[in-house]
């Protein structure tokens, strides 16, 4: 029984605040109920270090509501009761509630302080808020917490994310003593917006006169790099690392795979994934869900499910993201069944896990089961939702040629989740109306686009018109493709069979010279299969 765990019985302190520490970071929610009402019988649930402790261990287990309740239990004018809830819905990436948290203080009179702050600068790079963050910043000056540490790398972190990559870089320059803390920071945002070797530079120059980096400024640096796919400057790294006493890790490696399955070289990660295994250095979830979008990409379902037993036997295929890969990977090489199956065995899933399941029913025409997904998801995991479930279950419609259903969620995305309609969605939105042959309606849908319609969205107009035999239309789409694909035969070739289809060989012949005249070629088609 749980209650007789020596913890339970032991009359430390210290003991309770482990295992409630315990229970929060194995999300073991039972366990910590019991713990809790063991601490209201011995009256210690209502002091506040153990009401901060308990708040945040609700908060790891999604727990929103219960971390709400204890916080509203601790008085009003405790200031720790803000920093706790704050930091814990911070941590644990419910940006927008630990933001909402930060005003009802503002409106308790409340001043911010310098624990507050860091969370508060988190959520708003997490959620690209420059505006507040700024706002945030003038706080800190006001306050005299701009060389406090913790704020000021904080506040590097939030220009970073919101792409003020200049302004993070001032606010590291006006720091009296830059730590490793701010250093990394810095470098992680240089590499997020792709300043690679300004990163590098910064690192050299701090080594003559600041911090030394740290493995996780160096496996930054190779992140990046590898992002960049430059190979070789990756290997300089791996040496100069060496060189400076620190040794790359897993983390490291799986930078390097991460890289090279980025830039689509498949066959690059796999050489480095066994030779990290040659080293001795054992690949983490991370390594596994990095390297199995290459098996994904190949459609290899003999490297995937070696890689699948790789991660059963060192117990990582738990994982969420390791999970999430491997119903991607299965979907993508045809194997739906195992990819439903491992899905409905997730205790937990997150948004990706819920996008790749509904996306890999709707590319195989489960289209039924991919919208039945979706209903699922909005009525267990409505938060979750985002621009690509939207992407996924209008392919679905699309598909199954339900074209209500397709105009109401593309209406329900704008007006009820407030997600602004992306590129693909008006692809799809032109493929579903143009396969129902509402031809003129798609085309008043791509003339009202706030954004500039892609080949996706040409394309899907012209293989509409071709269909449903409309000419002037098809005339109008393939000439915008030929704009956006000057080396492109594949419209020209389109909307020659649609003059052919409709008799007009004048016209037909006419596309095809100009085809000729300016060397465009049609290149054949190419597929393989794996047996298995």
């Amino acid at each position: 029984m749980l209650i007789n765990h020596p913890s339970f019985q032991s009359s430390s302190l210290d003991g309770y605040i482990k295992l409630i520490e315990t229970f929060g970071r194995d999300q073991a929610l039972q366990s910590g109920k019991v713990l809790h009402a063991h601490l209201i019988i011995n009256g210690l649930a209502r002091l506040t270090h153990f009401a901060s402790k308990l708040i945040a261990f609700y908060t790891q287990c999604r727990q929103l509501s219960n971390a709400r309740k204890l916080f509203d239990k601790i008085p009003k004018r405790n200031i720790r009761r803000w920093i706790v809830l704050i930091g814990a819905y911070a941590r644990n990436g419910y940006h927008q509630e630990a933001m909402g948290v930060f005003c009802e203080m503002q409106r308790e009179g409340l001043r911010s302080n310098q624990f507050v702050l860091p969370s508060i600068l988190k959520a708003c790079g997490q959620l690209s808020d420059k505006q507040t963050g700024v706002k945030i910043h003038t706080v800190a000056l006001k306050q005299e917490f701009e060389f406090d540490p913790f704020v000021t790398s904080s506040l590097i972190d939030m220009y970073s994310k919101c792409g003020e990559v200049e302004k993070a870089k001032r606010v590291f320059d006006g720091m009296l003593e830059k730590d490793l803390v701010a250093l990394n920071a810095m470098v992680s945002g240089y590499v997020q917006q792709g300043f690679v070797k300004e990163a590098l530079a910064l690192v050299q120059e701090t080594q003559l006169k600041g911090p030394k980096p740290n493995v996780v400024t160096w496996n930054t640096l190779i992140a990046g790099f590898s992002q960049a796919n430059n190979e070789l400057m990756v290997t300089e790294l791996f040496e100069l690392m060496r060189e400076s006493g620190v040794e790359p890790d897993v983390v490291s490696w799986t930078s390097v795979i991460s890289g090279f399955v980025q830039n689509f070289r498949n066959g690059e990660a796999f050489d480095t994934f066994k030779q990290m295994l040659g080293l001795g250095i054992y690949p983490s979830s991370a390594t596994i869900s990095s390297l199995l979008p290459a098996c994904a990409t190949l459609a290899d379902l003999r490297r995937g499910r070696e890689i699948h037993g790789y991660a059963v036997t060192h117990r990582v295929e738990e994982d969420i993201f390791v999970r999430s890969a491997l119903i991607d990977m299965y979907a993508k090489c045809g194997f739906i069944h195992e990819a439903r199956t491992l899905f409905e065995k997730m205790p937990e899933r997150n948004t990706v896990t819920w996008n790749l399941m509904i996306f890999g029913y709707a590319n195989h025409g489960y289209c039924s089961e991919a919208i039945e997904l979706f209903d699922k998801m909005v009525t267990k995991d409505e938060r979750k939702l985002d621009h690509l479930t939207f992407t996924a279950v209008l392919a679905a419609c699309c598909h199954a040629g339900m074209i209500e259903l397709g105009r109401g969620l593309f209406q329900s995305m704008q007006e009820k989740y407030l997600i602004r309609p992306r590129l693909e969605h008006y692809a799809c939105m032109v493929d579903l109306l143009g396969r129902a042959g509402e031809i003129i309606e798609a085309y008043d849908l791509i003339k009202t686009m706030p954004i500039e319609a892609d080949l996706y969205v040409w394309g899907a107009l012209l293989g509409a018109c071709r269909q449903h035999g409309n000419v002037d239309l098809a005339r109008i789409a393939a000439e915008r493709l030929s704009e956006l694909e000057t080396d492109s035969a594949g419209s020209s070739v389109l909307l020659s069979n649609l003059y052919a289809d409709a008799g007009s060989w004048k016209r037909a012949a006419g596309v095809k010279r100009m085809m000729k005249k300016r060397k465009l070629r049609k290149f054949p088609g190419c597929s393989w299969i794996e047996a298995v």
